[in-house]
């Protein structure tokens, strides 16, 4: 599967523990930035992911600032994009199994780089079930 990822300065730190774990189970992965911890504006890093998913250049994209609801509203101004921030494995499982969620948005300040090693995971391991939830999105 191809990946955008991009953070922002906040979520710079994970971005590449999750490019690494992404790498390792076969992905291919665009890393939008940033390049270093200088601070920037988020809505700036969602647009270049969310564009490349609007637009069917990737598959999935991944976003990471503070608490990942920044990401998640810039992304969804997109046409086609389903981007959420998910805290724990329920919700991550969830937002793809019911809602095919395609760009899923990070906290890189509320949550540690194991759970979000894990949350990606599972966000990339569950289908999407169709369905009664296929007239929904």
């Amino acid at each position: 599967m191809k990946i955008a990822i991009a953070s922002d300065h906040r979520g710079y730190h994970l971005k590449e523990r999750v490019i690494t774990l992404l790498k390792s189970k076969g992905h291919t992965v665009i890393d939008d930035g940033p390049a270093s911890e200088e601070a920037v504006d988020y809505p700036d890093f969602a647009a270049l992911v969310a564009k490349k998913v609007s637009m069917g250049e990737v598959d999935r994209g991944i976003l990471i600032c503070g608490t990942g609801i920044g990401m998640a509203i810039s992304a969804n101004k997109f046409p086609g994009v389903r981007a959420a921030a998910c805290t724990d494995e329920v919700t991550a499982e969830l937002s793809r199994r019911h809602n095919d969620l395609n760009v899923l948005c990070l906290s890189g300040d509320l949550l540690s780089s194991r759970i979000i090693e894990r949350l990606v995971e599972v966000w990339m391991d569950t289908e999407f079930e169709g369905g009664r939830h296929q007239r929904r999105v």
